[in-house]
């Protein structure tokens, strides 16, 4: 195992497997601009990792993140209108730290798993809608507070939470700012599954491994690409547009062959074609307009 620190995080590296995990439990993990560059940094680590096949994130301590770190702030944090570290500001409005982060877990090349394991508020609870698969502790505690804080929801929530609960669970959770269970969060499809405190981590690691044990990585990168960008498109030939060119590109690899030959001769396939050199292009056009953002 190999281990990475970062000011605000660890990543620990086992098995194909990347453990993320949030690093300030004195503190319940809050979020700070600090934390916002490492999140950013650690998936680009991980991305650029061939022996990376899959991502869990999770927290130390109490908490998976309590929201923004608001100690000292006198009600200045969501102040976006002062100079503050790490910004980027585009046209006079600076950019959202959660959204920043939320973009780049979209844009993860591998898998990721959240391990709820406490308390996920505010930007702790919405930076985990872009991520693939959320799994919670038992004690687990989830709040989309933004409105009792005068302020609205962000990382990109607006875009992710209705596609993933509803529209009428989305806005229930936000219009009232009320902290809720991991009972419910299972029964309105935040989460897939609740596990004990102490059998979390297993849980999210055997759901890891089915994707790093049998499966391609360059499959699994473009299929994560495919369903993530096809909620943007607006007619399913987008999706058969794409798909043609995937299945072109995979169809002659050296990976496909290998999967074929693998099944039947009843043996686990060895796939060698890696993300970091041979991930095609399958976008002809991009789906959504450029950005100056």
């Amino acid at each position: 195992m190999s281990i990475k620190k970062f000011a605000t995080l660890s990543l620990a590296k086992s098995g194909g497997i990347a453990t993320v995990t949030l690093y300030r439990p004195e503190h319940l993990n809050t979020f700070t601009p600090e934390m916002m560059r490492d999140l950013i940094e650690v998936f680009d680590v991980t991305d650029a990792d061939d022996e990376v096949a899959a991502v869990i994130v999770t927290g130390a301590g109490r908490a998976f993140c309590a929201g923004a770190d608001l100690s000292g702030s006198k009600g200045s944090t969501f102040d976006h209108t002062g100079e503050r570290p790490l910004q980027i500001k585009v046209k006079g409005i600076r950019r959202d730290g959660g959204g920043r982060v939320s973009l780049r877990i979209y844009d993860s090349l591998k898998p990721v798993i959240a391990a709820v394991n406490g308390a996920a508020v505010g930007v702790g609870a919405t930076m985990l809608l872009p991520m693939d698969i959320r799994i919670a502790s038992t004690s687990a505690k989830f709040g989309f507070v933004f409105a009792r804080r005068g302020i609205v929801s962000e990382a990109c929530s607006s875009y992710f939470l209705p596609r993933i609960v509803g529209i009428s669970s989305a806005l229930d959770w936000t219009y009232s700012g009320r902290v809720f269970g991991a009972e419910e969060a299972l029964e309105r499809g935040l989460v897939r599954s609740t596990h004990t405190p102490e059998t979390l981590m297993d849980a999210a690691r055997t759901i890891a491994r089915s994707f790093v044990e049998q499966s391609a990585p360059i499959s699994v990168a473009l299929i994560r690409q495919m369903m993530w960008r096809g909620l943007e498109a607006r007619h399913p030939m987008t999706a058969h547009i794409a798909e043609s060119h995937a299945m072109q590109s995979r169809g002659a690899s050296q990976d496909a062959q290998e999967g074929i030959a693998a099944f039947l001769e009843k043996r686990p396939a060895e796939y060698t074609n890696k993300i970091s050199g041979e991930l095609p292009n399958i976008w002809p056009g991009r789906l959504v307009p450029e950005f100056d953002w």
